[in-house]
């Protein structure tokens, strides 16, 4: 079974949406897009640099492959990141478009959930999703391992990567790293059920 990790940049009030520029993506009237930007260094990108480098695969959503697709061809021949991203295969779900004309990318049919699963039940090794804040929100029971960078950060307003409706479920820490600007590198894995306890002076929890 094939791994699939969650990799997200988020504020420090749970929005995920535009982190990384004004216009990338304005729905519902945002008006604070690249809320990222300013906190991202050296250490910062060679972390996240690293970590997609260790993926077998990507799968994206719409807008996000519009972004990628968009930019990574354009970087440059000798930028590790770009190399990357230009030559991992890339799965691509989209309600909306018919084809897909980035390099090594795939578009997955029909439901997007089962797709995955059959994603995940097939040969390779992991596949990371980047971005795509609007698909994971179908996807957060398959997911192994969310990889979140914490944002010192309040935005306000705007989609969520844990929104309503999101099923309850416990999780482990296995990794956390902070940045010199403050951005908090965390790693978690499932970890069963969520549970549940009682404090208080009178728990003798306290």
């Amino acid at each position: 079974m094939r791994k699939l990790t969650v990799m997200a940049f988020l504020s420090l009030d749970g929005v995920v949406q535009g982190p990384g520029g004004s216009d990338e993506d304005r729905d519902g009237g945002f008006r604070h897009g690249g809320w990222a930007v300013p906190h991202i260094d050296e250490q910062h990108i060679k972390d996240v640099g690293e970590f997609a480098n260790s993926a077998s695969a990507l799968l994206v959503g719409r807008r996000t492959y519009d972004i990628f697709a968009a930019t990574w061809p354009l970087a440059a021949a000798d930028d590790p990141i770009g190399a990357k991203m230009n030559g991992v295969r890339k799965y691509v779900a989209s309600r909306t478009l018919s084809s897909v004309s980035w390099q090594n990318s795939t578009l997955l049919t029909g439901d997007v959930h089962t797709a995955v699963e059959r994603l995940k039940s097939s040969d390779g090794g992991d596949i990371q999703v980047h971005g795509s804040g609007a698909m994971i929100q179908t996807l957060l029971d398959l997911v192994d391992e969310f990889r979140l960078y914490v944002f010192p950060v309040l935005v306000g307003s705007g989609k969520r990567l844990f929104g309503n409706g999101t099923v309850p479920a416990g999780l482990r820490l296995v990794e956390a790293t902070t940045s010199k600007t403050g951005v908090v590198a965390a790693t978690y894995t499932r970890a069963g059920e969520l549970t549940y306890g009682a404090m208080g002076p009178e728990t003798g929890n306290w």
